[in-house]
């Protein structure tokens, strides 16, 4: 008979007991469930059985791990929802465009033409998708051969699905069935549809969102509060990536396979700069800018975003100054801590502000200032005798976290100032239902950079990305609405590029290791792209700011 700790406290169980019979003993009475478990490190759903003794932790949507498994499964009861809706028609199919603000964005093809009213709709759905949680219908997972997978997808109309299992190793495949529905998910799903609780169904646009709620307090769910800049640049991803024919994993792989990856790298390439120069040009055209503030996310690629607006910016006739706020870091010694009392560098309070203040004051008066760079092996600011004066055409570019910031600038004319937020929007899905997370874009971004230029393990690496995402949702996310304009730093090909660098990173975490769950999940996800050398890939490339070789000499 089994014994299972969890948080220090022993019981034994009659072998064959479920984890979901389990868990019931140890949750607490208020509070988020628990949607499946890590024993001795390794998770496993509640419908499993465990092996032998176990030490348990229970996982709820509170984390991470267990927002992206709540997220997950309310996707797949959305998703069944329409499907019940539309008479289970085969000609209706709903996509999973991306993420906007705390939910999911959805268009539905072949729609009748009668459903005009979105609005109406949204409420049915959300109608339907209740008395489904209602019901708490288990959410089955059966392994089925990847030939009769792929049969399945052609006949459901799931072209992408049938198009990424052709590149499949495996032999079979686990198929989540809900009532008559069956998908595939890259991820664990809850036990049944009763934890799915928390959420809401709004029209908007041409399509619906499913609004989700946050980590932070996964029983409720706010009100969605759109953000129509972003929702633009995010249409302009997919439009971009529908214009070069890759709008998913298996359109990547099959350029690979037929020869014409390069040709789709020139053309994502051509398109950022072609962007680049218009944000340039814009900025010239008004006579009293003197102030591009740059600000956007970890690993959205701001330094070389820079570097290049900058030389779109010469060829405006401007002479433009490159400065990032990593140089006015306070002194490593005064910086904030936070609550577990690790240096606080995401914090608006880690930079001098009295500093930055009275350096743009001074260049926007005329004045000589002496500019500093920060020395991150001793953690001190320095000065080297560089200069810096604006006159009739100079501008600077300021890069960094809290670039959007009032607090940063409010105290320039806002006539002076050209407001930019860049983030790596994800410009593909892994299929017509699975999104890649932009997070995730970030996160390989910054281990294979933070690897090459830092001497860190993809390990710290994952095990620091919580304090990031908390300092991005308090500090950089809240004001990207105030933007000039949104830039998207995301390469249509660049999983097949960052796929050859990741993996031997995330190998090389331990199984026992706490942060091995979110390698083990990086590594099941580039299992689905196949990889492509870097060499191909432009020397002014964004991309080269994280895989390196790149003239920017970052």
């Amino acid at each position: 008979m089994p014994v299972i700790t969890v948080d220090g406290n022993t019981r034994i169980y009659k072998a064959g007991t479920p984890y979901w019979e389990i868990v019931r003993d140890f949750e607490p009475a208020e509070g988020p469930p628990a949607l499946v478990v890590l024993e001795n490190g390794v998770l496993r759903e509640l419908i499993r059985v465990p092996d032998g003794d176990a030490a348990l932790t229970l996982v709820t949507a509170s984390s991470e791990i267990g927002m992206s498994i709540y997220r997950r499964s309310t996707n797949f009861l959305f998703l069944k929802s329409v499907y019940d809706i539309t008479g289970k028609d085969r000609d209706v199919h709903t996509f999973l465009r991306f993420c906007s603000s705390s939910g999911y964005y959805y268009t539905i093809r072949g729609l009748a033409d009668g459903i005009a009213d979105y609005a109406s709709f949204a409420k049915e759905v959300e109608a339907r998708m209740r008395e489904l949680a209602a019901q708490r219908i288990p959410l089955q997972k059966n392994s089925v051969s990847l030939r009769k997978a792929r049969e399945y997808f052609r006949n459901a109309g799931m072209e992408d699905k049938d198009r990424n299992f052709r590149y499949r190793r495996a032999s079979s495949v686990n198929l989540y069935t809900l009532d008559d529905y069956s998908d595939y998910f890259y991820g664990y799903m809850v036990r049944d549809t009763g934890f799915l609780q928390t959420f809401r169904v709004e029209p908007y646009e041409a399509g619906l969102v499913l609004v989700l709620p946050e980590r932070t307090d996964p029983l409720h769910v706010e009100p969605y509060r759109p953000s129509p800049k972003l929702f633009a640049i995010q249409a302009e991803a997919e439009e971009w990536a529908e214009q070069m024919e890759v709008s998913a994993l298996g359109d990547l792989n099959d350029a690979l396979c037929a020869g014409t990856f390069q040709s789709k790298l020139l053309a994502a390439e051509a398109l950022q700069e072609g962007k680049i120069a218009a944000i340039a040009r814009e900025i010239a055209s008004r006579d009293n800018i003197k102030f591009v503030m740059i600000a956007g996310p970890s690993s959205s690629g701001k330094t070389t975003f820079s570097k290049r607006l900058s030389v779109q910016l010469t060829a405006q006739g401007l002479r433009p100054h490159p400065v990032s706020l990593d140089n006015f870091y306070l002194n490593r010694v005064d910086c904030p801590r936070d609550a577990d009392g690790n240096y606080d560098f995401e914090c608006l309070e880690s930079l001098d502000l009295d500093l930055i203040r009275q350096t743009l004051q001074d260049l926007i008066a005329g004045k000589k200032v002496e500019m500093p760079v920060f020395d991150f092996v001793s953690g001190t600011r320095k000065y080297h005798g560089d200069f810096l004066q604006l006159g009739e055409s100079d501008i600077l570019v300021l890069e960094g976290i809290h670039g959007l910031n009032p607090e940063l600038s409010s105290f320039l004319p806002d006539d002076a100032k050209y407001l930019i937020y860049i983030s790596a929007l994800t410009q593909l899905n892994i299929d017509e239902h699975n999104y890649i997370p932009t997070t995730d874009g970030r996160l390989l971004r910054r281990i294979i950079r933070d690897h090459r230029t830092r001497g860190t393990s993809a390990q710290e690496t994952i095990r620091m990305w919580p304090s990031v995402r908390r300092g991005e949702e308090s500090y950089i996310f809240p004001y990207q609405e105030n933007a000039d304009v949104m830039f998207n730093s995301a390469l249509v090909y660049e999983p097949s590029v960052l796929k050859l660098y990741a993996e031997p990173l995330l190998f090389q975490i331990p199984e026992n290791a706490p942060e091995y769950p979110e390698a083990h999940r990086l590594l099941k996800f580039l299992e689905n792209i196949l990889g492509s050398p870097a060499e191909n890939v432009p020397l002014n490339s964004i991309l080269r700011e994280f895989i390196g070789g790149g003239i920017f000499r970052l």
